[in-house]
């Protein structure tokens, strides 16, 4: 499990700082300790200090879970930076995160950390407390209590400003520095002249209550004092655990100390302070949501009495904690469809980690559309990992543009997989650099290329670990050119899809994480016009080309209907002149696209009764064609088999339509073809290229569960 140490030490990263400030800190020693503890036990961890920058580093160690699979958890030891209520404060970001965590909750820890209220609750539920009063100013009347009194301020912990008075004048001296020094409301309760004995609790429903430990102060004045805590008073607090305070007194503080971790709905783990006085009654002093975990702390020395180290101690914290939020300390098996439980779902989810950094990996290797060289060391990579998951090489779908394997059922009737590993990019736009944030992933051809890529490996490598890749016909065939319009692998795509009983295009996923179900077909015509050459200012009759180039541009655009969903548009122009020369020669790349052939043809005829040569040279040729993919109804049953997979997992999966085209369009029509199965990109071709991170994983558990259920036959 990913487990991330919460606390609170040196950090004042907030916005602003005012009010009451924390005073508390925890020791690096104990949160390396704890550190330690955790990685013994096998889980991956983190520490971080909470501050407001607390969301965005949780979010990044663990990022948000698909269903079924279990989130990472918060160690909290964090007391908080300032504020009256400021160990609620990181619960509280937890549970509107949705990330468990270990310990008690926002409210149990507010009602302990004023000790006035937790002293009423006592009262409440007949739990028997010193009797106090509360100062909430300097004057105000202290109401008749015994001598000698303790006085502390009303919402610390560590015994911050606590102090023994035996009179008024003492009591209200105490209480003018804790007004000036602390900034709020004084208790001031009867002291209990006697002993002093702590009870940890560890557990839920009910907790284990741990022996009583007794404080032996030795010299000095018998109460524990922060000198003490902190190891500057000159005196040495040792324990004796069992307290030795009889078999009937220890029964009785378990079971006061069980009553009270209940009434403030303590969760996890808890320590009840109490004082036993010379008549053999005992008090509760307060109650702690978050006990030391120092290795001097009472808390540790009763967790020892029943065989329990320090290592111990944290780790079952960590397994309450996950009883407490998932029924038991072990991740429940995920009973899926025919009984069977999902190893294709713990493999991958197990493996997120894995996957960002194999994408990470793929990010930063080099293989634009006109780069051999790349292209050669990404494709011998990419044969080098499906041949690791038991996949052979198709020598007649191989060729210098295409790169295709199957298994061992073969591909004839079964699924192809088509994907590209080139990374169409001007290269005038300047690269994107990886880098992660919570919801996105940054990196060059990330979601047009690496993720595609990433997603099919772990899929595939989630099929042989649950034995099912063998049983599976299937193909996967990659190809080098879509910066160049497929122009040398659109005859071999044809070859295999034709073999192949269905086809799923492994594009990115498009807004609101749709799948896509149609696509416009695209041309890329050349459009080219000469003329004469001549000086500027020079008269002629024929017109200028650079000029008479742009009107007829803009004349094609206004061939481009929303409605009949055509598109012409000028994507490029150059002009070529001699010195001191108006040009003589233009040329522009004109994008069309259209929802059927027909439709192109018609465009691109009508483009050409629209040009008026006027004394010019001119060709309109086409560079490229991508046919359109259309929404057929044939591709219904794949689509209700992919939703039907999604829905196990809620994975959403609606559909949507593109305007750019994709191998989709020539694959065979009476094939059904699904595109855009990947993960889900946005600004494809930009220094913004990225993918939404949760979608990682949760479309290669889609490709990989859809396909687990075409081998067994689901």
């Amino acid at each position: 499990m990913k487990i991330a140490i919460v606390y609170n030490r040196n950090s004042r990263n907030v916005i602003n700082l005012f009010g009451t400030p924390n005073r508390e800190l925890i020791g690096i020693k104990t949160i390396e300790k704890i550190t330690r503890a955790l990685k013994k036990g096998g889980h991956q961890v983190t520490s971080i200090e909470a501050d407001k920058n607390l969301v965005d580093h949780l979010e990044d160690f663990m990022p948000q879970v698909v269903k079924g699979e279990r989130p990472g958890m918060v160690f909290n030891v964090s007391y908080g930076i300032q504020g009256q209520a400021r160990y609620t404060h990181v619960p509280s970001i937890l549970e509107m995160m949705g990330i468990p965590y270990v310990a008690s909750g926002p409210l149990a820890h507010s009602l302990a950390l004023d000790k006035v209220v937790t002293k009423m609750i006592l009262k409440q539920n007949g739990l028997p407390t010193p009797e106090f009063s509360v100062l909430d100013h300097p004057d105000a009347p202290l109401g008749e209590l015994r001598y000698p009194v303790v006085v502390k301020p009303k919402n610390e912990a560590v015994s911050f400003g606590l102090t023994i008075a035996h009179n008024e004048e003492e009591v209200r001296a105490a209480a003018k520095v804790i007004f000036e020094e602390y900034t709020q409301a004084v208790l001031v309760e009867e002291f209990i002249s006697g002993r002093e004995v702590n009870v940890g609790l560890l557990g839920n429903s009910p907790p284990e209550i741990l022996p009583p430990v007794e404080l032996l102060f030795g010299e000095g004045a018998p109460i524990y004092t922060y000198e003490d805590k902190k190891g500057v008073s000159g005196r040495t607090i040792s324990h004796a655990c069992p307290a030795p305070i009889g078999e009937e007194l220890l029964a009785r503080a378990k079971d006061l100390s069980l009553r009270a971790f209940t009434a403030l709905g303590c969760f996890d783990c808890a320590r009840v302070d109490m004082r036993l006085d010379e008549r053999g009654e005992l008090y509760i002093l307060e109650i702690n949501s978050l006990p030391s975990l120092g290795e001097h702390g009472s808390y540790l020395v009763g967790a020892a009495e029943v065989g329990l180290d320090f290592d111990a101690v944290i780790l079952r914290l960590v397994e309450v904690a996950s009883a407490r939020y998932f029924g038991t300390p072990q991740p429940p098996d995920l009973d899926r469809a025919k009984g069977q439980t999902s190893q294709v779902f713990s493999f991958i989810t197990s493996r997120r980690d894995r996957l960002e950094k194999r994408l990470q990996e793929w990010a930063t290797l080099p293989s634009s559309t006109d780069d051999p060289l790349g292209l050669e060391d990404v494709e011998s990579r990419i044969g080098a990992r499906l041949q690791e998951v038991g996949l052979r090489r198709m020598k007649d779908l191989s060729g210098d543009a295409t790169l295709a394997y199957e298994s061992e059922a073969g591909l004839d009737g079964g699924t192809l997989l088509i994907g590209h590993y080139d990374v169409p990019a001007d290269g005038e736009i300047t690269s994107p650099v990886f880098r992660r944030e919570p919801e996105w992933i940054f990196g060059p051809g990330i979601a047009s290329s690496r993720a595609p890529l990433v997603m099919l490996e772990y899929a595939l490598r989630a099929l042989r670990h649950s034995r099912s890749l063998r049983k599976l016909k299937l193909g996967v065939l990659y190809y080098r050119d879509e910066g160049r319009d497929c122009r040398y692998s659109a005859k071999v795509i044809r070859e295999a899809a034709q073999r192949a009983s269905q086809v799923l295009v492994l594009r990115p996923g498009i807004r609101g994480e749709n799948i896509v179900t149609a696509r416009r077909g695209l041309r890329k015509l050349r459009f080219r016009a000469e003329g004469d050459s001549f000086r500027p200012g020079q008269t002629m009759k024929k017109p200028e080309v650079l000029r008479w180039m742009c009107a007829q541009l803009e004349a094609f655009s206004s061939l481009t209907s929303s409605k009949g969903r055509v598109s012409v548009s000028p994507f490029s122009i150059t002009t070529d002149q001699l010195p001191q020369r108006i040009p003589h020669r233009a040329t522009s790349t004109v994008l069309l696209t259209f929802p059927d052939s027909k439709r192109g043809d018609e465009l691109e005829e009508k483009m050409r009764g629209m040009v008026s040569a006027r004394g010019l040279r001119w060709e309109l040729k086409r560079l490229s064609d991508r046919p359109p993919f259309r929404d057929r109804k044939i591709n219904a049953p794949l689509l209700d088999a992919l939703r039907k997979t999604a829905e196990v997992w809620d994975i959403p999966l609606e559909t949507e339509s593109s305007v750019w085209p994709s191998v989709a369009g020539l694959v065979p029509k009476d094939t059904p073809t699904i595109c855009g199965i990947g993960p889900v990109g946005r600004d494809l071709g930009t220094p913004q290229e990225c993918i939404l991170r949760l979608s990682l994983v949760k479309r290669t558990l889609l490709l990989a569960q859809f396909l687990h259920q075409e081998a067994i036959g689901g």
